[in-house]
């Protein structure tokens, strides 16, 4: 109790790694007192929770992993919540956007959550599906948060809807977005890009793909507003990795997209039209109360 008191003070004062390692020598294991299953995972997730917020992903990742091993044995639904939430955090701060995103995704539609609560893991679960790489995986996301209903009152909606719609994101674009990330996200990599600059820049190049047959990288560069060399760089990547087809033409310094199936892109257009006029339908029916009925009735 008096080690779960001082953890407190000190994480009140933003100490997050005194706070942390005071909680450490409780003897969960092995020690003279039993505690309870409940007791031990609250006691893991918190130094796991603690660790993240000093920034040390490793340490917090080990606390989650012994919370792993008890939690066949946990019947609270709240602390499940708990460690999901905390697991997807950790996911998130190293960099594993699209696990991060799928489990804020699976707590966000727990009952047992506030409203409150649910807003922000549903806009966390919008930035880590952004900031991912571009793919199959993240297109599935993507569509999956587009068509939910919550996520149309959240302010990273509109940069969601872009990305879902394929719409190239300019650069004015792209700096508003960067004021919405949280400082872990912020980070570069090693090719000197920003996540959040990787990550608009390959979707800017699948969007391009939907747009052109060939394109030269000078001209590319210039439409999307990137360094030539870098684009080429990360195009040449992404065919690589088999997320965007294409070829790319060394003499003409061109690449050649593959183009998709025609059917499928209309299908989409069409099921976005449809979602747009839902949208229209329900305010109205806001704005004017049982005009759905007369319209029915009349027709």
């Amino acid at each position: 109790f008096i080690r779960q008191t001082l953890s407190q003070i000190y994480e009140r004062k933003k100490n997050y790694l005194e706070a942390a390692e005071i909680l450490e020598p409780i003897p969960l294991v092995n020690g003279q007192k039993e505690y309870p299953t409940d007791f031990k995972i609250k006691i893991y997730l918190r130094i796991a929770k603690l660790y993240l917020d000093n920034g040390n992903k490793e340490k917090a990742e080990g606390f989650i992993n012994r919370a792993i091993m008890l939690q066949s044995d946990v019947k609270n639904e709240q602390l499940k919540i708990q460690y999901k939430l905390c697991y997807a955090n950790c996911m998130d701060y190293k960099g594993k956007y699209l696990d991060a995103a799928q489990r804020y995704i699976e707590v966000s539609n727990k009952f047992i959550i506030s409203d409150e609560e649910r807003y922000e893991i549903l806009n966390d679960a919008i930035l880590c599906t952004m900031l991912a790489g571009a793919g199959k995986h993240r297109s599935r996301l993507l569509a999956i948060l587009f068509k939910d209903e919550r996520c149309q009152h959240l302010p990273s909606f509109k940069f969601l809807e872009k990305m879902y719609l394929e719409k190239i994101i300019k650069k004015g674009e792209l700096e508003l977005f960067a004021t919405m990330i949280k400082p872990h996200q912020q980070a570069n990599r090693s090719d000197d890009t920003s996540v959040l600059e990787r990550a608009i820049i390959e979707h800017n190049l699948l969007s391009v793909s939907k747009l052109y047959k060939s394109i030269t990288f000078k001209e590319l560069g210039a439409l999307l507003e990137v360094d030539l060399a870098k684009v080429e760089k990360i195009a040449s990547q992404m065919i690589f990795e088999d997320r965007m087809n294409g070829e790319i033409d060394q003499i003409s310094n061109t690449i050649v997209f593959e183009q998709t199936n025609s059917l499928i892109t209309f299908d989409k257009q069409i099921e976005t039209i449809c979602f747009q006029v839902n949208d229209v339908v329900d305010s109205i029916q806001q704005k004017y109360p049982g005009w759905i009925e007369k319209s029915v009735e009349m027709s």
